[in-house]
């Protein structure tokens, strides 16, 4: 056993030789051991996770997942997905062998899922626990495609919660002009929130925004980029899909304001963020304006589905207004049948009329 007692430090390390995967030997060290045990333990781990052996614990797994995904998605979605499967899928797995997992395990898990209590007390929505569910299918996925898992007992199950009905809330324009009624004496946060309602763009969108990016000679605005907080850092990455990457036509009236607002701001000079806020900072005036209007609490979020249900109402497809919001169209139609009028009767009518 190629494990070793370091007497000058009093600690235990472990010290042996491997073939990586181009066939060359090289040397594995790891000091620091407080116990042989535990210095035994990280030699078998290791020795687990580098054949890919599903004699490995769930969260064993989870750590070779981890590094084969790593680089092939956004910083900002791994960071995500670690949040997920750290709070709500290894706690419950973790010493399971990911071979021994089956569909009557996957039940138990998403009972006992179910039956938990977010931050305020309320039960999951629908959505998220078929984002959580979501993530450990794409765990167990992996194993199936990659390391030989002969099933995948998540998918077997089926999903818990559903995407139908997700928590939607949205200002009519009559709600929106008493929102921006109140926010006039906050010149930042007013912008702001009109280039959401009156463009639909995503809130990371809005605040990667740099005066550069609107064109008023053509009155449009291009979303090429968005800001996310990752780990206690500002950045600013490509959009959130290939759809993101748009250019949205702005109303007259609008590219006024935001010139007025860039010449007022930075002299017109084409440097930094167009508004350099959070987004916490950008909830709170959200809500702040909300109380003092009267209306009804919504999310940042809420003002793109606002501007949905707007262009809704004035009659437009989803088709265009999937091109708008960068979405697929039937995306649009899933998420906002519910919007769109009724054509049931005119149908019926009209298949009338051709019997004759």
């Amino acid at each position: 056993m190629p494990v070793y007692k370091d007497e000058k430090r009093g600690t235990w390390y472990v010290r042996f030789k491997q073939k990586d995967w181009t066939g060359q030997t090289r040397a594995i060290w790891k000091r620091g051991f407080s116990s042989k045990r535990e210095a035994v333990q990280w030699e078998l781990d290791y020795k687990i996770r580098q054949k890919g052996s599903l004699n490995m614990t769930f969260a064993q797994f989870v750590d070779v997942y981890k590094q084969d995904r790593i680089n092939r998605i956004k910083e900002s979605t791994m960071t995500t997905k670690e949040n997920i499967i750290s709070i709500h899928i290894v706690p419950y797995f973790e010493t399971r062998r990911i071979s021994d997992i089956t569909p009557a395990d996957i039940i138990k898990w998403q009972n006992h899922i179910m039956s938990r209590t977010g931050k305020k007390g309320k039960k999951f929505s629908k959505s998220f626990l078929k984002t959580i569910h979501n993530q450990l299918s794409a765990i167990l996925n992996h194993a199936v495609k990659y390391y030989g898992l002969s099933s995948n007992p998540a998918q077997t199950v089926g999903n818990m919660g559903t995407d139908k009905g997700i928590e939607m809330n949205y200002l009519t324009l009559e709600e929106y002009r008493k929102l921006a009624d109140v926010l006039m004496d906050e010149p930042v946060f007013y912008y702001a929130i009109e280039v959401l309602y009156w463009c639909g763009i995503r809130e990371g969108e809005l605040l990667a925004l740099e005066a550069g990016d609107f064109d008023f000679e053509k009155k449009t605005l291009s979303i090429t980029k968005t800001f996310q907080r990752i780990k206690g850092r500002d950045m600013i990455t490509s959009p959130k899909t290939i759809k993101s990457r748009r250019v949205i036509t702005m109303p007259e009236f609008l590219c006024e304001e935001i010139r007025d607002y860039i010449n007022m701001s930075y002299g017109g000079e084409k440097l930094g963020r167009l508004f350099p806020i959070s987004k916490s900072g950008l909830t709170i005036a959200l809500k702040r304006a909300l109380n003092k209007a009267g209306l009804k609490e919504i999310r940042v979020h809420d003002l793109r589905h606002s501007h949905v249900s707007l262009l809704i109402s004035q009659g437009y497809s989803a088709v265009s207004i999937a091109d708008r919001v960068g979405h697929e169209s039937i995306d649009i139609t899933y998420r906002y049948a519910h919007l769109f009028p009724s054509d049931r009767k005119e149908m019926a009518d009209r298949l009338n009329e051709l019997k004759g």
